[in-house]
């Protein structure tokens, strides 16, 4: 089986959850014996894994450029992965007609438009409301998007009842794919450093993506100054990627607020902290810092925002107040009880809801099964056929249109 992902970057582990997710979606296609072409329109990066050494095939792409129909054609795909949706906005329209019989999935990372809907908002200092998510463009083009797609793959509990108890989109067009990784031996819990190894907060996480730079600041103006208050020796390290000069500026060792940069082994660091503080005002999808520090056993403090698609049993405090926020993190840096507990139920969650085997599984079935009612399941799924018909019309003229422009 050949199988075509078309990436809005390049996948980089070591740098952003996103990459962990592709690269988990590529170990999992792989462990089936698909052959894999990833082709990206984005300039290649430093930090981005070196795919060729995989054994998968690599292709640079352009944007709005016949060339891709080419070369689309020539692969002959039997399944084709969008990543995040504005890429099947850009490319799915190609697809469609070069390759009407290839399987075309989504995979969104996270709602888009949800994430920037409550960023919006919270700017403008205004309340997130579900009938404000509904009514933005954005959320109607990336609706479209899952219904123009055979499958989509999300990766939050959270965000598949959204869609089918908000939207009406139904289940057959939708898959809970969250993060994928072995689960924790005993053994493994037991190399863990103990709670009296472990010093100071950390957060982490890629600084282009806005909320994560949002939680930064938060917590440099509103959260540290009440936990230094009280831990008066503990530092708050911040580790990530592209820290921009808002972020570079924040460093101050007076306060014990750290800028450590990127971290090359995320779970390296985290392992040495004693809890992970990250205070996230908006987003969506999974948020991969807390599954990295569930399996390193660090409890986290975070928001409603940062625990969506978690369970109750999340390993760490969930709270909204700046002042509760503060008081959690000190009792839990403080507690080796109760920051014990958390620890456990971090284990408990990961290997019972992030099963790398049982969740490859899944997805490797649901494709197989889709892929063998193809014609019968796109019959059924009329809203996709319309939006196919029109949506992506404008789409493919605009880009036609760019076309002719570039070579005038």
């Amino acid at each position: 089986m050949k199988l075509l992902i078309i990436g809005f970057v390049w996948p980089e582990p070591n740098s952003s959850a996103a990459g962990i997710r592709m690269m988990q979606l590529i170990n999992a296609f792989k462990s089936h014996d698909y052959n894999i072409t990833f082709a990206c329109a984005a300039a290649n990066i430093e930090n981005a894994v070196d795919l060729e050494k995989l054994g998968i095939v690599t292709k640079n792409i352009k944007l709005n450029h016949p060339s891709f129909d080419a070369f689309v054609k020539k692969l002959s795909p039997d399944v084709v992965l969008f990543d995040r949706f504005m890429t099947e906005e850009q490319f799915g329209w190609r697809v469609n007609e070069q390759c009407p019989n290839a399987m075309r999935i989504l995979d969104s990372e996270d709602l888009h438009s949800l994430r920037k809907v409550r960023q919006e908002l919270l700017k403008a200092k205004e309340e997130f409301t579900f009938d404000k998510w509904l009514k933005a463009d954005i959320t109607k083009r990336e609706i479209a998007s899952i219904y123009r797609c055979d499958l989509s793959l999300i990766i939050s509990d959270f965000e598949i009842q959204l869609l089918s108890n908000k939207i009406g989109i139904d289940k057959s067009l939708l898959l809970y794919s969250p993060f994928m990784f072995e689960p924790i031996s005993n053994t493994g819990i037991m190399k863990l450093p103990s709670f009296q190894e472990r010093q100071d907060f950390i957060t982490i996480g890629n600084f282009r993506h806005e909320p994560n730079l949002d939680s930064v600041l938060y917590l440099k103006e509103t959260i540290w100054p009440l936990i230094r208050k009280e831990l008066s020796q503990a530092s708050m390290v911040v580790h990530g990627s592209y820290p921009i000069g808002k972020v570079n500026q924040l460093q101050n060792e007076k306060e014990g607020f750290l800028i450590k940069g990127w971290a090359q082994d995320a779970d390296e660091v985290m392992k040495k902290a004693r809890v992970c503080l990250a205070p996230l005002r908006f987003g969506a999808g999974l948020k991969g810092k807390f599954v990295i520090a569930m399996r390193n056993g660090t409890p986290s403090v975070t928001t409603g925002i940062g625990a969506e698609g978690f369970t109750a049993d999340f390993g760490g405090f969930v709270e909204n107040n700046p002042n509760e926020i503060a008081q959690k993190a000190i009792d839990l840096y403080r507690d080796e009880s109760s920051w014990k507990e958390k620890q456990d139920k971090g284990f408990n969650m990961v290997n019972s809801s992030f099963d790398r085997s049982q969740l490859i599984n899944e997805l490797i079935d649901r494709v197989n099964t889709t892929l063998g009612r193809l014609e019968e399941l796109r019959l059924q799924n009329f809203t996709g056929t319309m939006l196919h018909h029109q949506t992506l019309r404008s789409t493919k003229y605009m880009s036609k249109w760019i076309e002719s422009k570039q070579n005038s």
